[in-house]
């Protein structure tokens, strides 16, 4: 079979103008980036506010593993699908880092015949959004710093700068660093640090803003130093938030493209679900609600980690109300929560099968129970599965009565999750509702042993005396009522990324907090996690390249 990449080039694409008018979205409002991908215009969007909404569906996945899981492509396959049965749906994805790109991943636009296209671009610069993202963080550094040189009031204590710079690639060198060196004109030496685009609160605040008054008013909350006396200093202090809207004015609306079927798909916004909220903007969300009967969106990584997140933060702040999730799982994938090593994961173990299928289990009692979503399971077929596999998962989740589908859409396409999107169909078909992991009056503390516990299955959460007295002050200064968003590894329930199946008992350690007051979340990072990542041993970028011609090779 072609390569990710070869099928995408292969495709027959529509021009965006007729994919939108799919959508009834009139060509006037939309702003083309070439023949095949376009921004939607904020007045159209505007617009559609007094429209009815479709019925969301929620794509979510079992713990990753090096196995693969396929939730971006399980997403595609059901939007082709639903649309294979005559529905008028649409998807919603995040647009993918340059860093895991070039790292890990390869490509991160879906598999086989469930992608969306145009691939390469989608996966590389696409329409710009990553690098306006970086270009307003960065900035807001800079003033920060320039704020700080001039002596300009409010005054900066240099002790207590909380902004870090940005870059969009997995650069471990630029984790912790000194700036300010080389003598008086280059400002105060300080120690300093770069995160990934994806974990900015710029990122987050873009993907959760509503309009660009919205979005302004956020970046002005920023809190990015205190004073000696320990009073935030925020962006709007600074006087930065009117030019990093500039910067931001066209990121921020949704960019429509198309699937190798030529149905619509947004792909909008690009928060990681380990190191921050792990969703697409709401903007292309109630967008694509408002012109779709039936909209599929993802959410990072596990359950635990980007469909808590998606309920907790996302849901709660734009109240969202998803009508059914889809929890996807690979026969390999839960070998290898059995204990199977992955150059074993072809051949036929029901017995590891069987002590794997705890991972998948817990994760779908979370989002019946703790997240209060009918769910399905799509269990994302691959060559080597054997029919008795297939069938053990399968009545595994019978047992939890729980309905599961085989689908095949990597090699088929849309009409290989039709059975997929019946059920879907079919749970859609009851009210609406989510509830949520804890209270918005809950403290943070709590809030944070809720999710540990009831999503976690983790016996206690500690800190250290100074991180406790950190989130104890946050308490006190007014910001208790935001939700909690957990930074932590997502290839296990707990804080081990080694830790496979379904962990129980263990402790959670949150090892340090940060305040996103613009974004109106706290960050509790735990464990290990790090919020620039690094590039394996032998990183996918070793495979890119680009041919005289200027066809792009090695993106998966």
């Amino acid at each position: 079979m072609a390569s990710d990449i070869e099928i995408a080039q292969q495709a027959r694409l529509d021009r965006i103008s007729a994919v939108a008018a799919r959508l009834g979205i009139p060509e006037e409002h939309l702003e083309p980036y070439g023949h095949t991908k376009a921004k939607v215009s904020l007045g159209y969007v505007d617009s559609l506010a007094e429209r009815p909404d479709g019925r969301l569906i929620l794509v979510t996945a079992m713990t990753p593993t090096p196995a693969g899981e396929g939730k971006t492509t399980t997403t595609v396959g059901l939007g082709d699908a639903l649309n294979h049965l005559g529905k008028r749906a649409a998807i919603c994805l995040r647009e993918p880092s340059l860093g895991p790109v070039f790292g890990m991943k390869g490509g991160a636009a879906g598999g086989g015949y469930a992608q969306v296209v145009p691939m390469e671009d989608i996966n590389l610069h696409f329409t710009g959004d990553f690098g306006a993202i970086a270009l307003a963080n960065n900035l807001l550094a800079a003033m920060l710093d320039n704020h700080v040189h001039w002596g300009h009031e409010p005054a900066v204590d240099v002790r207590r700068i909380a902004w870090r710079r940005v870059a969009d690639m997995n650069d471990r060198a630029l984790r912790d660093i000194v700036v300010g060196l080389g003598g008086a004109g280059n400002g105060f030496p300080r120690q300093d640090g770069f995160d990934i685009v994806a974990a900015s609160e710029v990122m987050a605040i873009l993907c959760l803003a509503t309009s660009l008054a919205d979005l302004k008013q956020r970046l002005g909350n920023i809190v990015v130093a205190s004073t000696r006396d320990r009073q935030p200093i925020r962006a709007r202090d600074l006087e930065a938030q009117g030019a990093m809207a500039v910067l931001l004015k066209d990121a921020i609306k949704p960019n429509l493209v198309q699937t190798l079927e030529n149905n619509p798909a947004f792909v909008h916004g690009g928060p990681f679900a380990n190191i921050a909220h792990g969703c697409n903007s709401v903007i292309a969300t109630r967008t694509a609600l408002k012109l779709a009967d039936y909209v599929v969106t993802e959410a990072g990584f596990g359950a635990d980690l980007g469909g808590e997140k998606f309920v907790d933060i996302k849901c709660r702040k734009a109240g969202l109300r998803p009508a059914a999730a889809v929890v996807v799982a690979t026969v390999r994938a839960l070998k290898y929560h059995g204990g199977v090593e992955l150059k074993n994961l072809g051949r036929e173990d029901l017995a590891a099968l069987e002590r794997g299928l705890a991972n998948l289990e817990r994760h779908v009692e979370n989002v019946q129970q703790c997240y209060g979503i009918p769910c399905v399971v799509a269990i994302n077929r691959f060559t080597s599965d054997t029919a008795a596999e297939l069938a053990l998962i399968a009545s595994r989740m019978a047992q939890r009565s729980v309905p599961a589908a085989v689908a095949n859409h990597w090699a088929e396409g849309g009409r290989g999750a039709t059975d997929l999107a019946r059920l879907v169909v079919e749970l859609c078909e009851r009210a609406p509702g989510v509830q949520f992991v804890y209270e918005d009056d809950d403290p943070l503390w709590e809030k944070m042993e809720k999710i540990a516990s009831k999503v976690y299955r983790a016996s206690a959460v500690n800190a250290d005396p100074k991180v406790r007295e950190q989130i104890a002050r946050l308490q006190e200064e007014g910001y208790g009522r935001y939700p909690v968003c957990v930074a932590k590894t997502q290839y296990s329930f707990s804080t081990d990324p080694h830790l496979r199946g379904a962990p129980a008992s263990h402790t959670i350690h949150v090892r340090e907090v940060r305040l996103a007051a613009g974004a109106e979340f706290v960050v509790m990072i735990c464990g290990d996690m790090l919020t620039m990542p690094g590039l394996p041993k032998a990183p996918s970028a070793r495979l890119i390249d680009v041919g005289e011609d200027g066809r792009v090779v090695g993106l998966f």
